[in-house]
């Protein structure tokens, strides 16, 4: 699971930082192209500018489709199995609000 997320995280990463330095150095060392008009006063620039709002939104978009059917699934199981196998005493503190301090976990969202 650990492998999976940090393979999907890293190309998410390179994309979104990718098409953002991209369009820096465009702007940078080829600003003739970057002031190509399109339409009216709309230039490659400025559509290529809107175009990282775009970028960041399908790759915001992907990361949570990504979360939900591939990641959370699993995670609930294993959180499941991790219940099922704690004494009957411990789910028991949990419920009425007692935990020991030293047996207190770091808890997911």
């Amino acid at each position: 699971m650990r492998k999976e997320y940090r393979r999907f995280a890293a190309a998410s990463t390179v994309l979104a930082v990718g098409g953002f330095l991209l369009y820096v150095l465009l702007s940078n060392f080829a600003p003739s192209v970057m002031n190509q008009p399109l339409a009216g006063h709309l230039t490659l620039g400025l559509a290529l500018g809107l175009g990282q709002f775009v970028l960041m939104g399908v790759t915001a978009w992907r990361y949570v489709r990504r979360m939900r059917t591939r990641f959370d699934p699993v995670a609930r199981g294993l959180r499941a199995q991790l219940e099922q196998r704690r004494p009957d005493h411990h789910r028991a503190a949990e419920q009425t609000g007692f935990r020991p301090r030293a047996e207190r976990e770091y808890r997911t969202w």
